[in-house]
């Protein structure tokens, strides 16, 4: 049944729901703590069901090539990895980055830097909203908190990708993609057919000869058209963040104080709320489900009534950087973060929220 209610792992949920939205490839290498998406999807077999092709690379670098050539052709494809793996990755990112080829990449974090641990980590938050790879670029980037927002965000990373042929990075974490929770699978959605990709991708590569194919680069050795190109790449990045911005909030209509946080710090957070609302503070969140673009326009907006904000991050601080560009001075932002693979508790996030009014 679509609507069934089913208990699985976060990394499982993205298995099912890329087979169920008619993902035509997923090419990715097993690396902790994401490898149950290859996994899952080797044991469900959608070749023999829905024609989906599923492969184990040889490396991450491998694997980023071959959805390199699937995005080139206009197919649905996907890679899944861990932040070692998804640095190795960068290349072929940016590569797709110019040659404006859409794909997803999913990234279920580990901690570091270097191979670090298998611990959960958000560490990663540079390497994607920045763009790890070399040139003015940028990648959507949806950040799930939740079992079911993994699944469903397959499906709208797919949507934007080919809406604004980029790539998509969904930054997981090692505790979404590892807990189990309730889902409900999106519903099934029949692969496209040959002639289907073709009318909705013109752009795509057609392996014809002489002037009817198109060519898929990000080579150009004209440096005139080349700042051309860019340019048309920057107009684009615009409209992305005019239109694509999403975030949540939560008790954040009275509260005096502002805690941003996303992924599984923002569940962590949620709790830590409410331990603060118990105590009499006011206290709310704004949750980033896009990290890019990143809700800047939200946080300035809310940094008008609150008397201070507290960047939450599985990391040494890297999301609070953008909060700080963000209110350019007008409250008093600081951070609190684990790193390593430790995992903060909703009372030390309370003991930090306590400090602003010491």
């Amino acid at each position: 049944m679509e609507d069934e209610i089913l208990l699985m792992k976060g990394n499982e949920a993205i298995a099912h729901a890329a087979i169920r939205c008619g993902c035509d490839g997923y090419f990715g290498y097993p690396i902790t703590p994401q490898s149950e998406v290859l996994e899952t999807l080797a044991a469900e077999k959608p070749w023999e069901t829905t024609g989906m092709v599923v492969v184990q690379a040889e490396s991450e670098v491998a694997a980023i090539n071959m959805v390199y050539g699937g995005g080139c052709v206009g197919k649905r494809v996907m890679t899944s990895s861990s932040s070692p793996g998804v640095a190795l990755m960068q290349e072929g990112i940016t590569y797709m980055a110019g040659a404006e080829i859409p794909g997803l990449i999913i990234n279920v974090q580990r901690g570091g830097p270097g191979l670090g641990t298998i611990q959960p980590s958000q560490g990663d938050y540079f390497q994607s909203t920045r763009g790890g790879g070399n040139g003015d670029y940028n990648v959507i980037v949806l950040a799930p908190a939740s079992v079911q927002e993994m699944a469903d965000f397959v499906d709208l990373s797919f949507e934007l990708a080919f809406r604004y042929r980029n790539p998509v990075i969904m930054l997981s974490d090692g505790v979404i993609g590892q807990m189990m929770e309730k889902v409900t699978l999106p519903p099934i959605k029949p692969r496209r057919t040959d002639e289907e990709v073709r009318e909705q991708c013109p752009w795509a590569s057609t392996g014809k000869r002489g002037r009817g194919k198109n060519i898929m680069t990000s080579l150009e050795l004209d440096p005139a058209i080349m700042e051309q190109h860019n340019l048309h790449l920057q107009a684009k990045y615009k409209e992305i963040r005019e239109r694509e911005v999403r975030f949540e909030e939560y008790q954040a209509e009275d509260a005096d104080f502002l805690v941003v946080a996303f992924g599984s710090a923002a569940r962590i957070a949620q709790k830590a709320i409410e331990l603060c609302r118990q105590k009499g503070l006011h206290v709310g969140m704004l949750r980033p489900i896009t990290l890019w673009p990143f809700p800047t326009k939200e946080i300035v907006r809310l940094a008008s009534r609150v008397r201070g904000i507290l960047s939450v991050e599985i990391n040494a601080g890297q999301m609070v950087e953008d909060i700080i560009l963000a209110v350019q001075g007008r409250v008093p932002v600081r951070q609190y973060g684990r790193m390593g693979g430790m995992v903060f508790t909703p009372e030390e996030i309370v003991g930090e929220i306590e400090k602003f009014n010491v």
